[in-house]
This record gives structure tokens, sequence and C-alpha cells, in this order.
């Protein structure tokens, strides 16, 4: 006899995966008549398929390979007296299978005396073979698998309900918006037994301008990814154009394949819920859908906003850091240079994602307190006299002071950022003279990064370096101008931090 088995008789009325049945049992024959009873038995548009074992050994076998078997017919006595309950205690406690549906079959129920076998064993019904009659087979069945339905059913809400948690937790901490969505969504798919589908929520808003954008607040299904990165545009463009079909005609539209919810929500917003189905939606689910679009993406809404917010303000950032360099004749790319020179600094130093996240804005503010300096001393070409050179040294303090009012962490950043990036590791540096570990971690990455790309860079005052002259002055001032650690792993990664000025050219080079 073989270990175990998959049937050829398989009921399978579309395409949604048949529920499995496994049949344990010594008795060929109670193979047979069990398959001919149930061998078109239906539940919920889901056929059968049966699944069988001889002995309780070939049993566990079974459940090691189909851990998603929905009901076990299983016998008392087979290799043993008592094979089937040792089987069932190894399936509830050593495979920790605690929701197929188990019912204990037997031809000799003196054997195994019910009240102790139900008492003793988690099973969920005891039969003498004798009692299973056609209809009360099938009647077995039906309870069995409702039962593991509805099982499965509240270990799935209770695992949405975990991602729920935990990616509400990641938006207070990272304000991320796309993860918080994704999650959601997921919970709501699991709620409706919509496991297989695609849902996800687009909003479209006018602006005061007439400009209009789609944005993607959280996918599931195959559209995991479009939003991974944050609020995304990028929608494929079959669905874009019958999601603009829908807000043309201001209604819902069904299909057997698709379903798509128009919800408007005032302020010139409309919410879309996008689902894909196996089936048309019932009444209940549509009504789940509908109260998830007018009330959850109240908070996706809110959320949005917030993030244009700091959107906008990362974009003003860029603009002030490069009208300052403008006024100061400095060369175009710099600003971009620095900005992606000390993210993967910041990066290969280990230091903590918020820091990186932050420095990549913060960077772009550490020569802000040059709107401060007259012209006549930016755009000498020559030598800075020396009361020339006390002005100039005065746009370090003057950066601090126009961010340090700030409680936002970039323009905290920025401050600290503004203030040490001209100080130096052995204390001979300004506004301060502070000296090592006291200067900030952020002001000694700027401060190498800042020189990196002033001594490769073309000044009015000055030509380009060559590359092996900036390594030998990098190598000649570590332990003096800069940190000894931080000069040591860019000079290990000074290849990547040339490909990065690449990104970034002057426009003369």
């Amino acid at each position: 006899m073989s270990l175990f088995k998959k049937s050829d008789e398989v009921s399978n009325t579309n395409r949604l995966a048949p529920w499995k049945i496994a049949i344990i049992d010594d008795e060929s024959g109670v193979h047979e008549v069990t398959k001919l009873t149930l061998r078109k038995f239906s539940y919920e548009k889901r056929g059968v398929e049966f699944l069988s074992a001889y002995s309780a050994k070939e049993g566990v076998e079974l459940f090691k390979s189909h851990p998603d078997i929905a009901l076990a017919f299983v016998d008392v006595v087979m290799e043993s007296d008592d094979a089937g309950l040792r089987l069932i205690d190894q399936i509830r406690n050593e495979l920790n299978n605690h929701t197929t549906r188990l019912v204990l079959r037997t031809g000799q129920p003196g054997q195994a005396p019910e009240e102790e076998v139900i008492r003793d064993y988690d099973i969920n019904d005891y039969k003498a073979k004798t009692e299973l009659s056609s209809m009360k087979l099938k009647s077995c069945v039906y309870t069995a698998i409702r039962s593991y339905r509805d099982i499965k059913t509240i270990e799935k809400g209770k695992r949405g309900m975990e991602e729920v948690l935990k990616s509400s937790s990641s938006v207070l901490e990272s304000q991320s918006l796309a993860q918080f969505g994704s999650a959601v969504l997921k919970q709501i798919l699991t709620l409706l037994n919509l496991n297989n589908s695609v849902l996800y929520l687009s909003t479209q808003h006018t602006d005061l301008y007439g400009d209009t954008k789609m944005v993607v607040l959280g996918t599931s299904g195959d559209l995991v990814g479009l939003c991974d990165s944050g609020i995304s545009s990028q929608i494929p463009n079959n669905i874009e154009e019958e999601v603009k079909k829908v807000l043309e005609n201001k209604a819902h539209f069904q299909s057997e394949d698709r379903f798509i919810g128009y919800y408007p929500s005032g302020q010139g917003n409309h919410n879309i819920l996008y689902v894909t189905l196996q089936e048309p939606l019932d009444n209940l689910q549509r009504k789940t859908l509908e109260m998830f679009a007018s009330n959850v993406s109240v908070i996706f809404q809110n959320l949005t906003q917030r993030e244009d917010i700091q959107q906008t303000q990362k974009e003003l950032i860029m603009v002030l850091s490069d009208a300052i360099e403008m006024r100061s004749k400095e060369t175009g790319g710099h600003v971009k240079r620095v900005i992606l020179m000390a993210e993967f600094l910041a990066q290969k130093l280990h230091l903590s994602e918020e820091f990186i996240e932050t420095i990549r804005y913060a960077a772009a503010l550490h020569d802000v307190g040059k709107i401060s300096i007259p012209e006549a001393i930016l755009h000498k070409p020559g030598k800075l006299d020396p009361e020339e050179w006390e002005t100039m040294k005065t746009h370090a303090q003057k950066g601090y002071e126009l961010l340090a009012g700030s409680n936002r962490t970039v323009a905290k950043m920025g401050a600290i950022i503004a203030k040490t990036h001209h100080e130096r590791w052995d204390g001979q540096g300004y506004p301060e003279g502070i000296a090592g570990d006291d200067i900030p971690v952020e002001g000694r990455i700027m401060a190498i990064i800042d020189v990196v790309d002033a001594l490769l860079s073309k000044r009015c005052y000055k030509p380009a370096w060559s590359v092996e002259e900036v390594i030998a002055y990098l190598k000649d001032n570590a332990g003096k101008q800069f940190d000894p650690l931080i000069t040591h792993v860019l000079l290990e990664h000074f290849d990547e931090i040339l490909e990065i000025r690449a990104q970034e050219p002057d426009e003369d080079e």
C-alpha cells in the first residue's frame, strides 16, 4: 500500500480551491463508500478533494504534507487498538493543528467508549460507522466544513488585525501612509473572504489651479508594490481608464470580475475602491466596502495632506539651498551632490534610518548662513583679507541662528550642520573650536564631504583638484581636520563618491 494517495475523484465546481477531506482508515471499502457518497458534494461553490491514508503513520505524513485539510475521518482501530486516538493527539499537540475538524469513526464502539474519548481527546464528533448513512454523512460534512471555514476566517482576521496594529504603530513612528493603507486593505479583504482579489484605494483631487492627480493609498494582491516608497501616482493604464469612466459617471461599476466603488467625500475629493473579483460581491460585502471607503478614507485624506505638507517643506528647502548657492556663485550641483554624499556616508556608518532620512534634507541647509554675507565677499575672485575672512566665518553661526528656533527635526539637524561643519577634529575650526567627538556626527560628516566636493570642483578662485590630490589631502588630514573613522570609510568607498558626483555634474563639466 502506498504511503498515502491523492484520489482521482475530485469535484471542483469552479476556480476556487476544493475543500480537502482526509479519510484515514485501514479498510479500503470505507474509503470507496465515503468518496462515492460525497463525490458531488459542494459548499460555497467549492467542491472536495479526497486524500487517503491507511494507517496512523500514513495519516501523520498526510497532515504534514497537507496542513490545510478541512475535515478528517479517522478510524480508531488500525495498526493498533488505539492508533486513531494516538494520531489525533499527534495532530493536535505535535503538529499544532487545531483548525482541521476531526471526526472519529469506529466499527467497535466498545473498544473506545464515547464519553471518555470526547472528554480526553480534541475531536469534533464521534460516530459508529453504522451510524453514518448517506444523509447523516453529508450533514456531518456540511457542519464540519462550515466550522473549519469560520475558524480560518477568525484566524485570518486576527492576523489581519495584528497587521493593522503594527502598521498603525509604524505610521506614528515613520508617517508611512502606504504601509498603513495596504495593511488596512488586507484586513478588509480577509473580513470579506476576498483573499485572492486585488483591492486598492485611490483618490482624485483637483487643486485651485485645475490640476488633478490620482493617488494610490494602499494596495493588495497583484498591485502590491505600487506605493512601497510612499504615495504613488503610477497606476496601470487599463485601471486608470476604468477609474476615469467611473469618475465621469459618478457611480459604482460592477461586473463579474471587478467592482469599482465611487465615494465622493467633499472638497473636490473622490474616493475610488477598485476590486478584482472571482465572483460578484454580495450585499454585505458591498456595504462593508462602502463603510470602509467612507470612514477609513478620511484618515487617508488627513495623512495625505500631512505628507503633502512634508513634501512641500522638503522641496522648499531645496529651492532655498539652490538660491543660496546661486547667490554665492558656487558650482551648480553642489547642494544636490552633498545631499547624496551625506546620505551615502551615513548609510556606510550604519547610522539609524531616521538619521539617514533627516540628513538627506538637512544637508542642503549647511550654508544657509551665507544669505547674510555681503556679495562683495562672496563674489571676490581672490583670497579674502583677514577682516573679510572673519566676516565670512560668521555664516556658520548665522545659519544656526536662522534655524535654531524651529522644533522640526530637519531644521534642528540643519542648524547643527550649519554651525559645526567648519569645526575641525583637532579643535582648530570655527565658530566654537570644539574638537573630536564633541563635534556632532552630522557636522563631522558634512565637514568632510563639503571639502571633498569643493576640492574636486572648479571655483572662481581655484581650479579643480585631481582625484589623487584629494585622496592625498584626506589621508594627510585624517585625525587633524577630519574624523579619522569617517575619513577611512569615505576613502574606502571613494569610487562610489565619484559616481555620486557624476550624477550631478556642474554645467561647465
